[in-house]
């Protein structure tokens, strides 16, 4: 899981241009993330959905994420989740992650 945190990490610093110590935990990353979204919301609301749209966050989940108590929270997990699935998405559709049947490689 620590190899997954590690690429989250990675590409939300890319993202966001969070700076983040070299190794940090789910929490931590999410805290430092609700950070960054709360002071989007607070400053920038136009970087904040642009930001959203390039990541790709669903608006369903994104206006129920705005309606809870800890907006900022919901939506770092929001994102932390959406690059969990992005990051598995890349390892499964890797060239030779599963070469099960030859002929329908492309």
């Amino acid at each position: 899981m620590s190899d997954i945190i590690a690429q989250i990490s990675g590409a939300i610093q890319q993202e966001l241009g969070l700076q983040l110590p070299g190794m940090v935990t789910e929490e931590e990353l999410l805290k430092m993330l609700a950070l960054k979204i709360k002071a989007l919301l607070e400053r920038d609301t136009e970087a904040f959905f642009q930001l959203m749209y390039r990541l790709d966050i669903q608006e369903y989940k994104l206006y129920d994420a705005m309606n809870t108590g800890d907006a900022p929270h919901a939506i770092a997990h929001l994102i932390y989740l959406r690059q969990i699935e992005k990051a598995q998405s890349r390892r499964d559709n890797s060239p030779g992650y599963n070469d099960e049947d030859a002929d329908l490689k492309w």
